[in-house]
């Protein structure tokens, strides 16, 4: 499918949004993860069918969405709410009773998730492309979202690299470093580059329309007594992550109309894994991160075992999930396994009742 570019404002933010398909078709909402925005969603667009009606807005502080500021102390409920209102825009889905099938990635699997906990008469099936841990992103030891310290130290946005940042608002688009955006692009985003193709400039230039600041991406640190001495701030986009403000675990059991989820992900994924190359305590463990207390102590987080732990609470409360797993395949699968995404999705929207 062809996408066309419309904008919408809605909770006093001018909003650009990529659509596609007839708006009486079967409704997908498309949500993109951090850094990067809407555009990101383009290699998997193509390839739909035109029996969809596919939106996907560009995020608060990504793509060409206004600037606007994330109270971290929401989770990240700042990004939830805006599509919420955003779900009652006519010119998107052809009215407001819309109900679509909601595909997060990443970071959008956990705004996914909160526009499920707040608004589940929105949502008709829930895709979860990678997502963040139900328990945020680092700084907890288990299956039940125990907290590392009394402050989650090691999480929010003083864990992000500072060069990678530095480059990130300076618009680097070489590969002269491991931290530029592009090699980042190359190495984390996707178990192999070669998945990128001839998308990886258009791709790129996703990453690079991150908004960085204090409000934005990173978002603002605080110091911490407990190793690795930071904690998550009250600002931006990694302090929305973090476990202080975003933990979902006992929410989205307790949803009242639970409709399907799909869970998908790689098994190559560096992002979000039980060995993380983002979560401080599993490079502390190899050796990266200098004064790293020990396994005892500061734990890796297991991500993948606690979204699976809360998927099947999810289930044994009436719900159902499926979890596909991409063999060689990293954070990306709507890139890397374009086709096979495809197949999973359609299916999603048939249970789903599209």
């Amino acid at each position: 499918m062809e996408t066309e570019e419309i904008t919408r404002t809605v909770r006093g933010i001018s909003h650009h949004v990529l659509v596609a398909g007839p708006t009486d078709g079967v409704p997908v909402l498309l949500v993109h993860g951090n850094c990067s925005s809407a555009a990101y969603w383009q290699p998997l667009i193509r390839q739909l069918p035109a029996t969809l009606r596919v939106v996907a807005p560009d995020l608060r502080g990504y793509g060409r969405t206004q600037p606007a500021p994330v109270d971290a102390r929401r989770g990240l409920r700042d990004f939830s709410d805006d599509l919420a209102a955003l779900l009652d825009e006519p010119a998107l889905f052809g009215g407001p009773a819309a109900r679509p099938v909601v595909v997060g990635h990443s970071l959008g699997g956990g705004v996914a998730m909160s526009l499920l906990v707040d608004r589940p008469d929105r949502v008709a099936g829930l895709l979860l492309e990678s997502p963040v841990s139900p328990y945020g992103y680092g700084g907890t030891r288990d299956l039940d979202g125990t907290p590392t310290t009394p402050d989650f130290a090691g999480t929010g946005a003083g864990t992000a690299n500072a060069d990678f940042v530095e480059r990130l608002a300076a618009g680097d688009r070489s590969a002269d470093a491991p931290t530029s955006p592009r090699s980042v692009l190359r190495a984390s985003y996707v178990a192999d580059p070669a998945s990128l193709g001839a998308d990886e400039d258009l791709l790129l230039e996703t990453v690079l329309s991150t908004v960085v600041g204090p409000d934005n991406y990173p978002g603002d640190a605080v110091d911490s007594p407990h190793w690795p001495g930071v904690a998550a701030g009250d600002r931006g986009v990694l302090n929305a992550l973090a476990p202080r403000h975003f933990r979902l675990a006992d929410q989205l059991p307790a949803v009242p109309d639970k409709p399907p989820v799909t869970w998908v992900r790689g098994d190559a994924d560096v992002i979000v894994s039980d060995t993380a190359l983002m979560d401080l305590a599993y490079l502390g463990s190899l050796g990266l991160v200098p004064g790293w207390p020990g396994e005892r102590d500061c734990p890796p987080q297991p991500m993948v075992g606690q979204t699976r732990a809360v998927l099947e609470r999810y289930a044994a409360a009436g719900g159902s999930y499926r979890e596909v797993v991409y063999p060689g395949c990293g954070h990306s699968p709507h890139i890397e396994r374009t086709g096979r995404f495809v197949a999973d999705l359609l299916a999603l929207t048939t249970l789903a009742g599209g």
